[in-house]
């Protein structure tokens, strides 16, 4: 059995899907389901019951992910980085993103691409920027907040995370114990993102608080600098949950009740499909892709 095959089992089987597993790999979904059809011809059993919504693994699937799952990874770990290290992955590798996501998510899984050889240049843009820089081929990977509408483009989902609001225990405390809370928490200086709200009025609308005239005290795209300013003390922000989850457990920032239910927040790593020509991008986009699945 191939091994290229077996990755495709695998991807099928964690990700219940065909055309999931078809992004993922950088494959067509024919192809995908020509890699499965080979298997179950070699192994004379089929391996999922197709449906609308997905497919269904097989109790001989869920035996071959068992016998194969963990030492497939192992053995494409070892082989990718065989091959960093025997192709031409020399050069700088030049990835664009938000930087307090580059900063706090995406450094730590840096090391394996630095050990393979490959140097690396990391520019912070927001999302509009992010999508210029990789169709111009200023950058070679990008990640963003903001979902992919260029065909030219391909992505996949790295971090779903919750979107908080949040402030310090003692500005909680106060809007908490107001008589109208939706009221007491507009009062508080708002620290935003950007002027057009979009993390804020998306947790405004889900909790159904009603803000038309609302002016952010602060404007940066980089919430690391907001959130120094919350531990003062000063006024309410709302961000991913993994930008303040130290915070909240030392007790330095305090989580403002939701009325009905916090957001979420999807990041994407993005690429230019041309750009897996390149030895190292395609090396750094499977290495990134399969610590995030991992983590």
């Amino acid at each position: 059995m191939s091994l290229v095959r077996l990755r495709t089992f695998v991807e099928v089987y964690r990700q219940r899907s065909i055309s999931a597993a078809a992004r993922t790999l950088n494959l067509t979904q024919p192809a995908v389901s020509q890699h499965i059809a080979g298997l179950e011809v070699a192994i004379g059993r089929p391996l999922f019951d197709r449906q609308v919504n997905g497919v269904v693994p097989t109790s001989i699937a869920d035996e071959l992910a068992v016998d194969i799952g963990d030492k497939l990874d192992a053995v494409e770990a070892a082989l990718s980085s065989l091959r960093a290290r025997s192709r031409d992955v020399s050069g700088a590798l030049q990835l664009i993103g938000h930087a307090d996501f580059m900063a706090e998510k995406l450094g730590p899984e840096l090391a394996p691409l630095l050990a393979a050889g490959i140097r690396v240049r990391m520019h912070i843009g927001d999302g509009p920027l992010v999508t210029q820089m990789l169709l111009e081929g200023h950058c070679d990977l990008g990640i963003s907040a903001h979902p992919v509408t260029d065909s030219r483009l391909k992505s996949d989902t790295i971090l779903t995370s919750p979107v908080v609001a949040v402030a310090a225990p003692a500005v909680v405390a106060r809007i908490q114990q107001a008589s109208d809370f939706s009221a007491a928490l507009l009062q508080e200086p708002l620290l935003a993102y950007n002027l057009e709200l979009s993390l804020v009025d998306n947790w405004l609308q889900r909790n159904r608080i009603a803000a038309p005239e609302l002016i952010p005290a602060l404007v940066g795209q980089d919430l690391r600098a907001h959130r120094s300013l919350l531990v003062q003390g000063v006024g309410w922000s709302v961000m991913p949950h993994f930008l303040c989850e130290r915070e909240l457990q030392h007790g330095e920032l305090s989580l403002i009740p939701a009325p009905k239910a916090h957001t979420e927040i999807n990041y994407y790593l993005i690429w230019l499909a041309s750009a897996l020509r390149q030895p190292r991008v395609a090396h750094a986009r499977q290495t990134l892709l399969r610590r995030w699945q991992v983590s």
